[in-house]
């Protein structure tokens, strides 16, 4: 169990005269984080069911969505809980860590074999969440056509955070996640507002602006850290007993992944842009108004002789009939 549950691989660093506690303990990653992935995996599974019996399901009944919104909502539901916990908690480890106030910690002193126990728990719990999402696709019976679409999302995350986790790159892993996963919150949230009133479209707005920052934002700390910062290191030959990556070709590498990552996002950013702004036009209810033929003011000879025709045959006068406006006419016996 203690395998399974507790985090391994903890280093005991005795203290220093400029540290006030006695001792600090450090973790590095091994085979057996698999087996605490694994554990916390099960109790995502149990988490999401409980989000969405106790909250997602009551609120459904009550807004009656359509399939089609219900799914989305679910989705939008589970991954704003998600994205504001992991925000909340990666925003709390920059500061405590000073990631914040000095960038250049994100390439000072690499590789970065030993992290602290929150850091470490943290990318073990996002870990352990992307691979629940595998299971969910069949618990939540989610529609073949969106299955693939899933699958290419969750396999982005899990690549680029486990990349980060191996690599030995977990400050700027977090960084950038704390980022993306914040812009994301954003979406997923207005997309909560919107389905309970479709006139709320200023979240999107904003969301907008958001992502197109954040994905510049992550293209500039990504080339500081891999062009300017580890580029200039003085260790750069490969030696996997120390944990040191930091060599031409896997620079190169993550900085590809990195900018294609943000392309793909771009793109599909691009594509639902267009797709709000088609569906927004056909929204517009489209005032189709008859124009006569009329020659200053008078009514056409086809609407003259139908007045007359109706007139003659009813008893109502043509002023009546020319304003358009419902009237009563009695029947002859």
């Amino acid at each position: 169990a203690v395998i399974f549950v507790t985090l391994q691989y903890n280093v005991t660093i005795p203290a220093t005269e400029e540290q006030s506690a006695e001792t600090i303990s450090l973790y590095h990653y091994g085979i057996k984080d698999l087996a605490t992935i694994f554990f916390y995996m099960l109790v995502a599974i149990i988490i999401h069911a409980i989000i969405q019996e106790y909250v997602l399901d009551k609120i459904n009944r009550k807004m009656h969505f359509s399939k089609t919104k219900h799914s989305k909502f679910n989705e939008s539901g589970q991954l704003s809980a998600f994205y504001l916990f992991s925000c909340v908690w990666g925003t709390s480890i920059l500061v405590s860590e000073n990631y914040i106030s000095d960038p250049t910690s994100l390439w000072r002193d690499y590789p970065h074999t030993l992290i602290p126990f929150q850091m470490k728990f943290f990318y073990i719990l996002q870990l352990a969440y992307w691979f629940h999402a595998f299971p969910e696709l069949y618990f939540q019976k989610t529609k073949k056509e969106d299955i693939f679409r899933q699958i290419v999302y969750i396999g982005l995350y899990l690549f680029h955070i486990a990349g980060a986790y191996l690599l030995n790159l977990t400050h700027l892993g977090l960084v950038l996640l704390v980022l993306h996963y914040f812009v994301e919150f954003l979406f997923h949230i207005s997309r909560l507002f919107y389905f309970s009133d479709e006139r709320y479209q200023k979240g999107f707005s904003l969301w907008a602006v958001l992502f197109v920052l954040g994905r510049l934002l992550t293209l500039i700390l990504s080339v500081l850290t891999f062009g300017f910062g580890l580029a200039r290191a003085e260790n750069q030959q490969l030696n996997f007993s120390t944990g040191n990556f930091n060599i031409l070709a896997v620079r190169i590498s993550v900085l590809a992944s990195i900018c294609l990552a943000q392309a793909f996002m771009m793109w599909k950013f691009i594509n639902f842009q267009l797709r709000r702004w088609r569906e927004h036009s056909s929204s517009q209810p489209q005032s189709v108004k008859k124009k006569f033929v009329t020659a200053k003011g008078k009514s056409s000879r086809k609407e003259r002789g139908l007045y007359f025709q109706v007139s003659c045959y009813f008893g109502v006068s043509k002023a009546t009939l020319s304003n358009r406006e419902p009237f009563m006419i009695k029947l002859p016996k």
